[in-house]
């Protein structure tokens, strides 16, 4: 029995190396000792994988220091809209959710999609749905007895700063840009002012996540997110996203290996990229967790044809392969840090840390990769 946990993955590249607040570390460590701890109290009791690593990441999204559920990032229009998905390694179930605003833990919505979905075909025939989005998912949550939240009941004191610093920035911006408005065609070119380069989402391109195994040898993995900052309304991230938030596979009589994934960082170049699925299938083709997950990174995310043109490619991911009775835990990131916890059946309590790059290193261009290797029952 295995959990872990991910919380904030974290870049500020206005100072070049960029950190997990030293005077926050414990409370970031602290959410995801939180989150192992809940899980595992589920899976000794021999509840599933999906169930444990769901309160896993419902634990992360009640704190409100991480950005998912409370404490979410604000979308230009000052609101939260979430992000989330599940997926079983058994039955290969996905259930997600996206852009999801009143929800007071996505995660929740997301499971309870997958759970329906397996109760097959609704009247009529119709087809049960597994990913909703906006309006629709939150209606849809409301009648299956999801806990709503008011329109303010996700935002904390720390994102309302943030959004109205970043609020006033753009402003700025604008402003200097409606200036020269009146300019020539032949002389007018509007930059953004120093000040404002990489400032909306430097520091928070994070999503939490998590991944169990349980009893039976079943594996999970779970997703959730705030989305970046300032964020258009409507905007769905990776961890809505089939293959880029997370992926599970269960061992099968062929293929004796049991893999899952969590990503974290920038929606977009995850998205781009579909990181979960593409580490998941690396890890599950090879008996070294930690060499393929470094050639996925280096290969498939920070020199991707698909991500060319961009300078900095922040993510980061946890995997885990089991095999028999042996669980290989593999975290990496290209963002300046990233918490994780994990915790293994009958081994006391969770171990937490945060990883960061080397102070050499360059955020978005440069790989950080550890692991850790536990035995199971």
């Amino acid at each position: 029995m295995i959990c872990a946990a991910s919380g904030k993955c974290m870049t500020e590249k206005n100072h070049g190396a960029g950190y997990h607040s030293p005077g926050k570390s414990e409370e970031y460590k602290r959410a995801c000792y939180e989150a192992c701890e809940k899980a595992m109290a589920l899976i000794e009791e021999c509840k599933s994988s999906l169930e444990a690593v769901t309160a896993a990441v419902a634990v992360l999204e009640d704190s409100p220091c991480t950005n998912a559920g409370i404490g979410s990032c604000l979308t230009l229009e000052g609101s939260v809209e979430c992000d989330a998905s599940v997926m079983d390694g058994k039955t290969f179930g996905y259930g997600a959710v996206g852009a999801v605003a009143g929800i007071k833990n996505p995660v929740k919505v997301a499971h309870c999609l997958l759970r329906e979905e397996t109760k097959g075909l609704m009247p009529l025939g119709r087809i049960p749905p597994c990913f909703l989005a906006g309006k629709g998912a939150y209606e849809w949550a409301i009648r299956h007895g999801i806990e709503e939240t008011p329109p303010d009941g996700l935002v904390t004191q720390s994102s309302l700063s943030a959004y109205r610093k970043y609020k006033q920035r753009l402003q700025a911006f604008e402003r200097r840009e409606d200036s020269q408005a009146g300019c020539s065609i032949k002389k007018r070119k509007v930059e953004p002012a120093a000040s404002d380069a990489h400032t909306v989402s430097d520091k928070l391109l994070d999503t939490v996540g998590a991944i169990c195994i349980d009893c039976h040898g079943n594996i999970s993995s779970a997703v959730s997110s705030g989305g970046l900052a300032m964020k258009h309304p409507g905007r769905v991230g990776q961890a809505a996203v089939y293959g880029c938030g997370c992926w599970a596979l269960n061992a099968s009589a062929s293929k004796p290996v049991s893999v899952a994934c969590s990503t974290t960082g920038c929606g977009e170049y995850l998205l781009k990229t579909m990181l979960a699925r593409r580490c998941a299938e690396a890890v599950l083709q090879s008996e070294n967790a930690t060499q393929s997950t470094s050639q996925v990174f280096k290969q498939d995310f920070i020199e991707s044809p698909f991500l060319a043109n961009v300078a900095q490619k922040h993510g980061g991911a946890i995997i885990v392969r089991c095999e028999e009775n042996q669980a290989e835990l593999v975290w990496a990131h290209t963002t300046d840090s990233m918490c994780i916890g994990y915790m293994s059946g009958g081994k006391g309590r969770p171990k937490t840390r945060i990883s960061r790059l080397p102070e050499s290193a360059i955020p978005g261009n440069s790989l950080a990769l550890e692991g850790t290797v536990s035995n199971i029952s």
